[in-house]
């Protein structure tokens, strides 16, 4: 019907015909002074750089190393088996991406040559069967996978410390003798190393702290990655393994020494912690035992306070605590003394059992930290009973994690520990004497160290230590 048309109107149709196709439209760029000039498009996209595998060798056995040799070799199976620590899945997405290419020819290809794509290269699928003389070329990624690959499945214990990392843990040593180590760990730094992790104490401790001795310090408690505070560990067999009792329960870490028993009495641990709200009581003992669940099919597990029957595994755990002032912006500083050594066993005592979770603890504290956020509370003055005004001291930061951040940081520090003197009780060669070594009588039968905490909960001391007691 239209050509009827212009059949009817054969000037229009000229018209028509006549007409030239539209100009370009002008491309407008923008650069980094943010100015728009008009320009070129930009060019296209460089050529990938590619590898180029061996060809693919004549013979009955072209890849070696197979218990049976294969009839034909495709190219999928040609490619596993030049990259033989590349995962599978990585090799089979460079396929189904169509990145993957080949040239026909027995011709030697130079690396000009392929970086310029001037010979001839096409597609080439993974079921396809190699022939020989065949050379297959694909992007430099699967290299990069290879290399990936090696760190990830490279055994923690294998790894050595660079000289900075040895000079970071050297600085956070306080104590020294010949039985055990002492050190003040950071927040944020993992204790238990695993595949995924590499810079934990355990591993770059016993690295960098042997001291010239075959084994290196091992450790004798744990504390959580995001807590900090005093850290103890065991530069023989024979101190870790007492010292480890007496963190498990005073009862396992008795001798027939009367000595060595007082001297185990009077170990103690202290943390300082800041919660959310204040306990209904100063002072007093939580005994309440707590156990373990699993989550998301196993993957992720969690720690509550246990079922008065106990037959789901529960586990006794006792913590003194103490709160140290008023409340204040809704928070309040307390002290704790575990008397026995348990996984999380004081962020659940805190979150579950006196109902005040630690700042910064979102895994055992969300909802309270939602409503502490929230519903901000007007404190006052113990004394003049006064609205309370934050204190901001001058020159400091306050937005590092402390209380008044929008993601504080978890707020428990290991601040104080007495343990027992063991390079009294424990000789060179490991012997084990009840009332001290001949030559270290003088030497005291308890050790006690205290060390300052973090910077951010510093920052939230300062703020808010007006009227702590």
């Amino acid at each position: 019907m239209l050509r009827r048309r212009l059949e009817q109107w054969p000037a229009l149709s000229r018209r028509l015909s006549r007409l030239a196709p539209p100009a370009p439209a002008a491309v407008v760029r923008v650069n980094s002074n943010n100015v728009s000039r008009l320009g070129a498009p930009k060019p296209g996209p460089k050529p990938r750089q590619l590898l180029s595998l061996p060809p693919f060798p004549a013979g009955a056995d072209p890849l070696a190393g197979r218990k049976v040799a294969p009839r034909r070799v495709t190219a999928v199976s040609w490619v596993k088996h030049c990259f033989d620590d590349v995962p599978r899945e990585v090799v089979q997405a460079h396929f189904n991406k169509r990145q993957v290419y080949t040239e026909c020819s027995n011709q030697d290809v130079s690396a000009d040559s392929i970086r310029t794509q001037k010979h001839h290269l096409k597609k080439i699928k993974h079921h396809e069967v190699m022939e020989p003389g065949m050379r297959i070329h694909l992007p430099v990624s699967v290299a990069e996978a290879e290399i990936k690959k090696r760190y990830e499945t490279i055994p923690s214990a294998t790894l050595h410390p660079n000289r900075d990392e040895i000079e970071y843990l050297k600085r956070l040593v306080i104590y020294k003798d010949s039985a055990i180590l002492v050190l003040n760990k950071p927040p944020k730094v993992p204790m238990k190393g695993n595949l995924p992790v590499h810079n934990s104490m355990d591993v770059l401790a016993a690295a960098a702290l042997s001291y010239g001795n075959v084994e290196g310090p091992k450790l004798v408690h744990r504390l959580d990655r995001d807590t900090s505070g005093l850290m103890l560990m065991g530069r023989t067999k024979e101190s870790f393994t007492q010292l480890h009792w007496l963190f498990t329960s005073i009862k396992l870490a008795r001798t027939a020494s009367q000595t060595w028993n007082t001297a185990c009495e009077s170990y103690l641990q202290r943390y300082w912690a800041l919660v959310i709200g204040a306990p209904k009581e100063s002072e007093g003992v939580i005994s309440a035992a707590i156990t373990k669940v699993l989550l998301d099919d196993g993957k992720a597990e969690r720690v509550i306070l246990a079922h008065p029957s106990g037959i789901d595994g529960a586990q006794e755990a006792v913590t003194e605590y103490r709160v140290m002032g008023p409340t204040i912006n809704g928070c309040s500083w307390i002290e704790l003394r575990p008397l026995t050594g348990r996984k999380h066993q004081l962020r659940v005592h805190c979150a579950e059992a006196l109902g005040t979770p630690i700042v910064g603890d979102y895994k055992y504290g969300w909802f309270a930290h939602q409503r502490w956020k929230q519903n901000p509370q007007p404190d006052f003055e113990p004394f003049t009973g006064e609205p309370y005004k934050l204190r901001r001291p001058e020159g400091l930061e306050v937005q590092k994690g402390s209380v008044l951040s929008k993601v504080p940081l978890l707020h428990l520090h290991c601040r104080e520990m007495v343990v027992p003197n063991m390079a009294k009780f424990l000789s060179n060669t490991g012997e084990w004497h009840d009332n001290g070594t001949p030559w270290s009588k003088e030497k005291p039968n308890l050790l006690r160290f205290i060390v300052p905490m973090p910077v951010h909960m510093k920052i939230s001391w300062n703020i808010m230590s007006s009227y702590l007691v």
